[in-house]
């Protein structure tokens, strides 16, 4: 990304924080959880598993948009909306003909097929076409449509990375000069797949997660929504744009160790964690603060551990945000590019919240509360199954 640095001049967020950008970090600042009991998704977990829900009815959540009267768009779409208009405003972006759309997700409308499923189930008639908005490439449409986005349409799926990968190759293509603007995140939603899915995997904590600690037993799942809006530096001088921070360097990786584990030594992580230093033109001692994967699984954060003490000399401040949101999927590498913004614009760190005790055998330790810390370049990973790891570096 030699050409010209990339500039993030809009963010928007919706999780189980809260909705807005202000109001995340409020949430950030104030070491305030997310993580709850279902209560809006029907499932048999109600009670015993907690996640990262946004405590909004689909029908809410429609009432605030033109959708209000299509019962079948996906929540994942509905969340979408509210972080796409607050990055759009935010940005002051004058004309979304000249934008291109990067949109991440892996659950698409598997919620709304799900129900579908089950009325079908007790005998009620369901048209094939009911089901079609399932495929994630229909979410992409119709917010495409919905904001009247006139550029390149993309739809990225590949897990937890997702999202990241997004932001990643709309900044590539910012700096090819295909594009002039490029709108760029992920969504997922909380749905009966997912959960039974990883559930079935036995990676689900029945207690709010405690990631990077020695006591980690697992993952709490969270949904939500996140987006930025980029273009090159001197684009946004040129139309004065208020800057708020740069994506720097990124790099995607694929070590194809396990369809659902990552490799002991975190090799796919530790070829993402390099290849985004050598892109942005950095050493390691450059990083003030990494903000990891970090799920809670005990496979996971020992992994990303071993690839991080690989790269790391000297370990900048580290720590797992999921703890306030849960694991969002292919939402979480957007989500977490808005954390390190807000770090990046407060100059403060957020913690790992309920973390206690460093990975035995690892040499380094985490943080249970918001620090006030210099920050001027962030690494932030996003490590998804399948061996697709993806890291990104955002700087001031």
């Amino acid at each position: 990304m030699a050409k010209d640095r990339i500039a993030i001049t809009g963010m928007g967020i919706y999780t189980a924080l809260c909705k807005g950008v202000s109001q995340n970090h409020q949430a950030l600042h104030n070491n305030k959880s997310g993580i709850s009991d279902i209560t809006i998704l029907q499932t048999k977990h109600q009670g015993s598993l907690p996640a990262g829900e946004i405590k909004k009815t689909n029908e809410e959540l429609r009432n605030a948009t033109r959708y209000h009267s299509d019962e079948k768009i996906p929540r994942s779409v509905l969340l979408s909306i509210p972080a796409i208009e607050e990055s759009i405003s935010m940005s002051g972006m004058p004309d979304l003909s000249e934008c291109d759309f990067y949109y991440a997700t892996t659950v698409g409308g598997i919620d709304i097929s799900e129900q579908l499923l089950l009325e079908k189930s007790n005998g009620i008639y369901i048209h094939h076409n009911e089901f079609r908005y399932h495929d994630c490439g229909a979410s992409t449409e119709l917010l495409s449509d919905y904001f009247k986005i006139k550029g390149r349409q993309y739809t990225i799926s590949t897990a937890c990375s997702s999202s990241a990968n997004a932001i990643g190759l709309a900044a590539q293509a910012l700096n090819s000069g295909i594009t002039k603007y490029a709108i760029a995140g992920g969504a997922d939603a909380l749905c009966r797949f997912t959960i039974n899915g990883f559930n079935s995997l036995m990676i689900l904590d029945k207690e709010p997660c405690r990631p990077m600690d020695n006591s980690r037993n697992g993952l709490n799942l969270g949904e939500g929504a996140a987006f930025l809006v980029l273009e090159t530096e001197q684009n946004a001088i040129e139309r004065g744009a208020n800057i708020l921070g740069f994506v720097v360097g990124f790099s995607n990786t694929n070590d194809s160790h396990h369809q659902t584990a990552s490799s002991e030594n975190g090799e796919g992580a530790y070829l993402a964690i390099q290849g985004a230093l050598t892109d942005a033109q950095l050493a390691p001692e450059d990083i003030s603060y990494i903000n990891a994967h970090g799920t809670g699984t005990q496979n996971n954060d020992l992994s990303e551990g071993n690839a991080l003490e690989r790269v790391f000399d000297q370990m900048p401040p580290v720590s797992s945000t999921k703890s306030f949101t849960g694991h969002t999927l292919a939402a979480s590498g957007a989500i977490e590019a808005v954390f390190s913004i807000l770090s990046l614009r407060h100059q403060e760190i957020y913690p790992t919240l309920r973390w206690n005790k460093k990975i035995e055998g690892h040499q380094f330790a985490s943080f249970n509360s918001k620090t006030d810390h210099e920050v001027k370049y962030i690494l932030s990973n996003a490590f998804g199954f399948g061996g697709n790891c993806s890291s990104l570096i955002f700087g001031k």
